[in-house]
């Protein structure tokens, strides 16, 4: 007989201990020191107490929703049970949770509903904090914002279009927009055969009437990626006599008929962005009506471009702000080797590292969204400044965010692996910013053809680095490398992801330098431009104060 001595029974096999309790009921907005701090700087004030209501509800029950969308993704149904064309999209109703509030928040809107000075800046707040729910979300919201601009090239169509795309309404049904409280935007640009290269476009516009601005056309063709393919409307591209256009297309026809020969033929499977719908259309003589001059299609489109471009950096902030919550939430709780994570000497020095990346990406996106509201007012500088650092920041902030999401994740370890962490739904997203709308080489080539357009926009862009000169001495002969990259124009091209780099890295530290701690900016400094720093994060000299700068970036949970 056994002598062993064997254990009572138990209701549990173990006892949970050093787990990390959730991070819920955090205010998105006022837990985001940087964000706060920009908002009034920019000349966002006047919206700081909607910018606090807001973050209080999407740091709540939505951050449910965003799981919950991308554990259910959208389902094309091509066809009715009887055979007939049905072309729908179905959304969990958390999708639709999130699409309501984000318009009733006036996401997709704020700026053209109440374009008062540091409307974008406003914007901005309001974006980054809902975006940390689920970004999913935030492409048919940015394409609503973004189409706008490009419409009122076209009165009589704007005239239509406008009113619906800036509603507070929101009603995700296959319908009439003439029948809902407010309609979103899609777009549907790229071929198969072309990617980037939109001029290579096959898909034609056929006039109806005529032809011109307003006019009635048919278009047939396909687009390789169709954004949002639920919207109510779409800008598309097709060649005409004279040129690649631009053109509306609406999911129903004005009678209140639907557009038949707009077709969806799948949904794309995508690495993120899971609760997001993304597609392939055919238009087998779809109906739209062209926006802008015939053959200015891409000068037309390029006004929405802008702007989605402009949401890609503040998605990506948005992004980077997200994953530094997460890695010091769980650092703030999880002990290991005899103390907690957040006060081991070099889990705080990566902490650290993050938060200045977000900090100086937040920075560098309040400053341009400034840029936007000052040239709708008017300011021809602020203008040139807008395109020129638009391009920079896209380039630069998005291309920071995956390596910045995977060492995010690192922090978290194993848990950081597993889905219900919600860093594996970061992690897929974050390339996404990047090459949505212009991809590395894109952005970079951007850089170099707004330079040759205007030329002027390279003073404007070096008087904004140097209202910073004299700060630090490191920074000033960093300026002076970023000037001399100009004095080679042979070799710009070729040259051009390093040039738009040094830019982008320039035009965050002078921010840095200017609003923010000094302890914030001169890690800054030393890592990004001194080279006093290793090629990954956590590589912060020694003498930072990092427990300055991870307590000043900690989320505060209710």
């Amino acid at each position: 007989m056994s002598t062993v001595a064997r254990p009572e029974p138990a209701s549990a096999t173990h006892e949970v201990r050093n787990q990390v309790p959730p991070l819920e009921g955090r205010n998105l907005f006022t837990d985001h020191t940087a964000l706060v701090e920009g908002l009034a700087r920019e000349g966002g004030a006047w919206a700081h107490d909607r910018a606090v209501e807001v973050g209080e509800f999407w740091g709540g029950e939505p951050q449910a929703w965003g799981f919950q969308a991308n554990e259910n993704p959208p389902v094309l149904h091509t066809h009715d049970r009887y055979g007939h064309r049905l072309d729908a999209v179905e959304f969990h109703p958390a999708w639709h949770q999130l699409m309501a509030r984000g318009v009733h928040d006036e996401m997709h809107a704020l700026p053209w509903n109440d374009p008062r000075p540091g409307a974008h800046v406003a914007r901005a707040a309001i974006y980054m904090s809902g975006t940390q729910a689920e970004a999913g979300f935030g492409c048919p919201i940015t394409m609503t914002f973004a189409a706008v601009p490009a419409l009122r090239a076209t009165p009589q169509v704007a005239e239509e279009w406008v009113p619906r795309l800036t509603a507070r309404g929101y009603d995700g049904a296959l319908k009439p927009a003439s029948e809902k409280p407010g309609a979103i935007c899609g777009m549907a640009m790229t071929e198969k055969q072309g990617g980037s290269d939109v001029r290579a476009n096959s898909t034609v516009a056929i006039p109806l009437d005529g032809g011109g601005p307003g006019a009635e056309y048919q278009l047939i063709g396909h687009k390789w990626f169709c954004s949002a393919p639920m919207s109510d409307l779409f800008l598309v591209l097709a060649q005409t006599d004279e040129g690649l256009s631009c053109f509306a297309v609406p999911r129903f026809l004005p009678d209140g008929t639907k557009n038949e020969g707009f077709q969806l033929q799948r949904l794309k499977d995508k690495l993120g962005n899971k609760s997001n719908a993304s597609s392939e259309v055919e238009f087998r003589g779809a109906w739209g009506r062209m926006v802008g001059e015939p053959g200015r299609g891409v000068p037309t489109i390029i006004e929405m471009v802008g702007h989605t471009r402009l949401d890609c950096v503040m998605g990506g902030a948005g992004g980077m702000r997200q994953a530094v919550s997460l890695a010091t939430w769980h650092a703030m709780h999880r002990a290991a080797f005899g103390k907690r994570l957040i006060d081991q000497p070099l889990m705080r020095n990566v902490l650290a590292d993050l938060a200045v990346e977000s900090e100086a990406a937040t920075a560098l996106t309040l400053r341009l969204c400034r840029a936007y509201d000052e040239a709708a007012a008017g300011d021809p500088r602020a203008d040139l400044f807008k395109r020129l650092a638009t391009a920079v920041a896209k380039y630069h902030v998005c291309k920071r965010v995956p390596n910045h999401a995977f060492e995010a994740l690192e922090c978290l370890g194993g848990n950081g692996y597993v889905e219900a962490s919600g860093m594996p739904r970061l992690y897929r997203e974050a390339p996404l910013c990047s090459i949505w709308e212009g991809s590395g080489n894109v952005m970079a080539l951007d850089v170099l053809r707004a330079l040759s357009h205007t030329p002027e926009a390279l003073d404007v862009y070096l008087e904004e680095l140097d209202a910073a000169t004299g700060a630090d001495t490191r920074y000033d002969a960093y300026v002076q490398t970023v000037r001399c990259e100009f004095k080679r124009p042979a070799e710009l091209e070729h040259r051009a992801r390093l040039v738009v780099e040094r830019m982008a890295l320039a035009l965050q530290a002078s921010q840095l330098l200017r609003h923010a701690p000094a302890v914030v900016a001169d890690a800054f400094v030393a890592t990004r431009l001194a080279g006093d720093g290793g090629v990954h994060y956590g590589t912060l000299p020694s003498g930072t104060d990092v427990g300055s700068i991870i307590q000043r970036h900690q989320p505060v949970a209710a």
